[in-house]
C-alpha cells in the first residue's frame, strides 16, 4: 500500500486479528473502481442508446456526444464529454468524510487500522495540498446536486422509447442508480449541516428540526449508501456499454 512493498511487520501491533483485511477489501474496491471509470470515460463510445444515457456521461455537455446534448462546450473539445463532468461526483467523493478515512487508512496507511502503527514517519493531516482541498466539501455536494437532477432527468428520459412510452430493464437500472446516487448525497455531513446543523437551538425552526432528523437517520448508513451507490453506478455504465455493443439485450417490461 502506499505505492510501496510493506511487510505486516512494518505495521507491529498487539491485535492478534485480522485487522489488515478490511484496509485490503476497500483498497481493491477504490482502487477496481477508480480503474473502470478511468477506462470507461476514455473510451468515449457506447455511453448511450436509446433512450438510456450512462450516468458516467451525463450530463453531456460538449457538441461530440453522440446524442443530444447541451451543447455548453463547442466542437473545440476533442476529449471525452466524461470528463467534463466526472470531476464533480469524483470530487464529491474523494473528499467525503466516509471515503477519506476509508483511503487513508488502505491507500496511504494512516493509520491502516485502529490500534495499529501509522506508516508515515510524520504527521500534517490536511494542511498540505493537495489534502487542503478536503475543505471544498460543501461546494463539491453543491455542484453533485446539479448532477443528480440530470440523472433525475435521465430516468424520465429513459421512459421514452423510440416507439414511444415503455420500461425496460435499463429503466430501472437507472433509477435504482439515481436512487441510490441520491441516497448517498442526501446522507452526506453536508447536507445535514445544511438542513439545521448550524443551529444552536431547534425551538424557532420545527420544519429544518425534522429535515435534519431525517437526514441525521440517513446519515447513519452513509457508508453502507457510500458502497452500493458506488458498485451501481459501475453497473449501469457497464449495462449501457453492454447494450451499445450489442452484447446483450434490454428486455421490455412494459
Amino acid at each position: 500500500m502506499n505505492g510501496k512493498t510493506a511487510s505486516l511487520d512494518q505495521f507491529r501491533t498487539l491485535r492478534t486479528d485480522s485487522w489488515w483485511l478490511q484496509p485490503l477489501l476497500v483498497f481493491v474496491g477504490l482502487g477496481g473502481f477508480v480503474i473502470y471509470a478511468t477506462w470507461a470515460a476514455l473510451q468515449d463510445a457506447h455511453y448511450f442508446v436509446a433512450p438510456y444515457l450512462s450516468p458516467f456521461y451525463s450530463p453531456c455537455i460538449s457538441a461530440n456526444c453522440v446524442h443530444k446534448t447541451i451543447p455548453l462546450i463547442g466542437s473545440w473539445w476533442n476529449l471525452s464529454p466524461a470528463f467534463l463532468v466526472l470531476w464533480v461526483p469524483g470530487g464529491f467523493r474523494a473528499t467525503c468524510y466516509y471515503y477519506r478515512k476509508a483511503y487513508y487508512r488502505s491507500f496511504f496507511a494512516s493509520p491502516p487500522a485502529c490500534a495499529v502503527r501509522d506508516a508515515a514517519g510524520s504527521y500534517s493531516g490536511e494542511t498540505r495540498f493537495p489534502f487542503l482541498l478536503q475543505n471544498f466539501h460543501r461546494y463539491f455536494f453543491y455542484l453533485s446536486l446539479v448532477i443528480l437532477a440530470f440523472l433525475w432527468w435521465d430516468f424520465i428520459l429513459a421512459f421514452r422509447f423510440p416507439d414511444g412510452f415503455g420500461i425496460g430493464v435499463g429503466t430501472v437500472v437507472l433509477g435504482a442508480n439515481v436512487f441510490l446516487l441520491s441516497l448517498f448525497s442526501l446522507s452526506c455531513n453536508s447536507c445535514r449541516h445544511i438542513c439545521g446543523g448550524y443551529l444552536n437551538s431547534f425551538h424557532s425552526a420545527p420544519g429544518k428540526y425534522k429535515a435534519w432528523s431525517f437526514i441525521s437517520r440517513l446519515n447513519e448508513k452513509h457508508m453502507e449508501y457510500a458502497w452500493v451507490s458506488l458498485i451501481w453506478v459501475a453497473l449501469a455504465d457497464l449495462y449501457v456499454r453492454l447494450l451499445s455493443m450489442g452484447v446483450i439485450p434490454d428486455v421490455r417490461i412494459f
